[in-house]
């Protein structure tokens, strides 16, 4: 096989282009944090960090989920269902990307690695949860929000206040468009006895929770916003996220078809504008 064919299957076994979702947030603690730029040391193992994180998060999630992805019309032509990647070659990159996190973490300094353990326990639990609880959404929303807590660790070694809100919002919207997106496997959900909320609850339920996750979110980050003293951009970074997050639901509410670009689309741009607003706001500053 060659370099570039594994490195596409590979690709698309860790679907890398969702760390859209988490990177914009670990740099906006870590700016908040550092008043500003924080230094090329921080940023480049900050990205390991967060990409090896999520390659480990991944990785678990599809290796355990082997025998659901392959019944799912969705998900079975995954490579970790066809073939394309052994399970011992996953088992291996799960060490790998393990070993290389708590090692970055190492790096940063004594809070980071001791936070590392059980960082990587709670970001390979979530395949469990959809087994047996409805709370998976919200744990995959727990990984995600210890995203801005490694980066403002990285940055001070210490955890304040504003840096929990700020988790506590990525948690809910994180929470909050997994729940939409779950809805095009409810029907195969109820099939396989999945705990996800739409098989449990049904589509209206689904979108009422969700609604309320994304309110909450916003919420959490003016909490953010006024505890870390932050100017005019950063509110216009929540005013910008409360719309993109109301023109998701727009797009969710009236066609299901459109779940993906609500997902990949709208999510994705929200990270990378409310980090942008707050780099001009602490320019500014």
């Amino acid at each position: 096989m060659s370099i570039r064919r594994w490195y596409r299957d590979f690709n698309e076994l860790i679907m890398f282009q969702h760390s859209v979702f988490s990177l914009p947030f670990i740099f906006i603690a870590m700016i908040v944090s550092a008043d500003g730029w924080f230094g090329w040391r921080l940023l480049l193992l900050g990205i390991l960090a967060a990409v090896s994180a999520r390659n480990f998060a991944m990785l678990v999630n599809r290796y355990l989920d082997r025998d659901i992805d392959a019944l799912n019309p969705r998900t079975k032509n995954r490579p970790s269902v066809d073939g394309r990647f052994s399970t011992a070659q996953m088992r291996f990159l799960i060490v790998l990307n393990a070993l290389v996190f708590i090692a970055t973490a190492y790096a940063i300094n004594t809070l980071a690695f001791l936070l590392s353990f059980p960082i990587l326990v709670v970001l390979g639990g979530y395949s469990y949860f959809k087994r047996f609880s409805s709370m998976a959404h919200v744990v995959l929303g727990i990984s995600l929000g210890l995203a801005p807590i490694a980066g403002v660790v990285a940055v001070e070694g210490a955890i304040p206040l504003w840096s929990l809100m700020l988790a506590l919002g990525v948690t809910f919207w994180v929470a909050g468009f997994d729940l939409l997106y779950s809805l095009q496997d409810m029907e195969f959900d109820k099939k396989a006895g999945l705990f996800s909320i739409p098989s449990r609850y049904g589509s209206d339920c689904t979108m009422l929770l969700a609604r309320i996750f994304h309110s909450l979110a916003i919420l959490f980050w003016i909490f953010f916003t006024a505890m870390a003293g932050l100017g005019f951009f950063a509110w216009l970074a929540v005013a910008a996220a409360a719309s993109m997050l109301s023109y998701e639901h727009r797009l969710v509410n009236r066609d299901f078809s459109k779940i993906d670009r609500a997902f990949f689309t709208v999510n994705g741009y929200l990270g990378f504008v409310f980090l942008l607003l707050i780099v001009i706001d602490r320019s500014f500053a």
